[in-house]
């Protein structure tokens, strides 16, 4: 209401689920987990204190120190009779031995993986299976950008002591159903039976930080579970799922009136993408681009930066993130508007892989993802058009070669 008019929010519940054909789930607590190892601190206690059943899935599942760890964690649960589904997929975890596998069966876990090598398809193993998601006991559910292995977790390499910078969550209440069904959906898709559990119906749950977490926050209000939250859940297993995806990262970046804060390990934009953001901008909004200084990836990189100065030109403000990997993938819009997932801003994820990502609709969620932004931002450096169009000939010609297969990075 403004002077006696209304105004109508640019992001309303009933809106989105009729854009993208799915419902929010309500009565929801969640709690955004990113800073100094507390997210991989809270999937660790929550599986140990499982009582009937864990599902994993995930990307990346290494049998390095962390995924040990876990696996150790996962048969122990397993003999106290906890039921443990985990798909992993088979590209992405490729380097992990089949011992490793092996003796998670041999412990009773149940493991499948998605998307096989096959010689009679092989341009099937083009995709991936790019979600992250763990499921405890119909309660609890954790995602983001993680995957099980040592970068993730920073298990204090000699080069590299801090672990990559990246976002988790965790939900719990009747979304916890939900996803569920999402996890049966793969697990039956890639061989798996039927997995016939009985979800309890429960109020989210606030609990007090533990003293050890509360230092590692930044401050008690981004530990701070936001309860009877409306969340929905944004899965593309196929196809369909896909182009359901796009459809709402567009609606949001054309919706949005005040701010675009967008946060993403790959980014490899589209002609789409590129005028969108380029148009938010003329029409008032902030638009904002968190991005590694220097992934994993550096095809990608290159790939990316080829976008750089028609952004920059139009007012797309641009930041390098320094130091550790960045890998986290957010986004939030006009500050109330929430996504968080494994789905980066690339090819791959709104093409090829399939995703796991959830929406959160709630102002007061979206400033704590904004502070968790700014607080990034701290740690970054801006990219000037003055000092970009200098950069040296040869990175151009790199942008130039390496954006001619942004569709395959």
């Amino acid at each position: 209401m403004y002077d006696g008019i209304y105004i109508k929010p640019a992001f309303e519940i009933h809106e989105i689920e009729k854009l993208y054909g799915g419902s929010f789930t309500r009565g929801n607590s969640v709690r955004l987990l990113w800073k100094n190892g507390e997210l991989f601190k809270a999937i660790f206690d929550s599986i140990a204190g499982a009582e009937r059943f864990v599902c994993l899935e995930f990307y990346i599942f290494r049998n390095d120190e962390t995924g040990i760890e876990l696996a150790e964690l996962l048969k122990k649960k397993a003999a106290e009779g906890v039921r443990i589904f985990m798909l992993y997929d088979h590209f992405g975890s490729f380097g992990t031995p089949r011992k490793f596998w092996a003796e998670l069966k041999k412990a009773g876990i149940n493991v499948r993986a998605s998307y096989p090598f096959k010689w009679t398809a092989p341009l099937h193993y083009a995709r991936r299976d790019h979600k992250k998601l763990i499921l405890i006991d119909g309660e609890k559910v954790f995602t983001g950008g993680l995957n099980i292995a040592n970068e993730y977790r920073g298990y204090y390499f000699k080069r590299h002591k801090e672990a990559w910078r990246d976002t988790g969550i965790l939900l719990e209440g009747p979304i916890a159903g939900t996803l569920l069904s999402e996890f049966n959906k793969s697990w039956m898709l890639w061989g798996g039976k039927p997995i016939e559990t009985e979800v309890r119906s429960q109020k989210p749950k606030i609990q007090d930080a533990s003293e050890d977490s509360k230092l590692l926050t930044l401050n008690s209000k981004l530990l701070t579970l936001n309860s009877d939250l409306p969340v929905l859940p944004i899965f593309a297993s196929s196809s369909r799922g896909r182009r359901r995806l796009r459809k709402l990262l567009y609606y949001s970046i054309n919706h949005a009136r005040k701010s675009i804060f967008l946060t993403t390990a790959y980014f490899t934009p589209g002609r789409r993408m590129i005028e969108m953001l380029s148009e938010a901008v003329k029409r008032g909004a902030i638009v904002r681009l968190l991005l590694p200084l220097k992934s994993d990836v550096l095809a990608a990189d290159y790939a990316g930066r080829a976008s750089f100065t028609e952004l920059l030109k139009a007012g797309v403000q641009i930041y390098n993130y320094k130091g550790r990997i960045l890998h986290a993938k957010t986004a939030v819009f006009d500050g109330c508007w929430s996504i968080i997932g494994s789905a980066n801003l690339d090819f791959q994820s709104l093409r090829w892989n399939d995703e796991g990502n959830v929406g959160i609709l709630d102002k007061n969620f979206g400033q704590q993802m904004i502070d968790v932004f700014e607080e990034d931002i701290k740690n970054s450096a801006i990219i000037e058009m003055e000092e970009w169009i200098k950069r040296n000939f040869c990175e151009k010609i790199k942008e130039r070669f390496f954006v001619l297969f942004r569709r395959r990075l």
